[in-house]
């Protein structure tokens, strides 16, 4: 399957440790990962992939292919800007939600619209927005994360 990641920009070292063994258990599992196709969480996700010989899909905000990071194989450039944030969650059967920011945030409202399922590793909480249609599974490991992507689509 396509498993969409989400997540900032900018993001610690620790962060991206997550992030990077997530891609790790997705290649490894021998799905493909789907992202912003940028920095921090985009490209420690497809770093990790990469390391496990896994697919890497960047969706990109400008027009420039080049913009990838050195782990995206297959970049798609949408010269959408904030506005590709939709395409992230569309493009993936499911969505693995890391730590981020407003834009991992917008992610997430379009992974409820398009009824993805939702994992969160150490991502916003949204279990006091009662009005909010959108449910996350909240895990404490990567793997955890990849097993209920898997079983939300079995």
């Amino acid at each position: 399957m396509r498993v969409s990641v989400i997540g900032g920009g900018i993001i610690t070292d620790e962060e991206a440790a997550i992030a990077e063994a997530v891609g790790r258990e997705l290649a490894a599992r021998g799905h493909t990962v789907v992202c912003g196709g940028r920095g921090g969480t985009m490209e420690a996700v497809c770093r990790g992939a990469k390391a496990e010989g896994g697919t890497t899909i960047g969706i990109l905000p400008s027009a420039d292919t080049a913009e990838a990071n050195d782990y995206v194989d297959v970049p798609i450039a949408t010269g959408l800007g904030h506005a590709r944030n939709a395409l992230v969650p569309l493009n993936g059967d499911a969505v693995i939600a890391l730590s981020g920011g407003v834009g991992t945030f917008t992610e997430l409202g379009f992974a409820g619209i398009y009824d993805r399922p939702v994992v969160g590793l150490a991502t916003h909480d949204v279990s006091d927005l009662e009005d909010l249609a959108l449910e996350i599974e909240t895990v404490e490991t990567p793997a955890a994360a990849v097993d209920a992507v898997e079983a939300a689509l079995e």
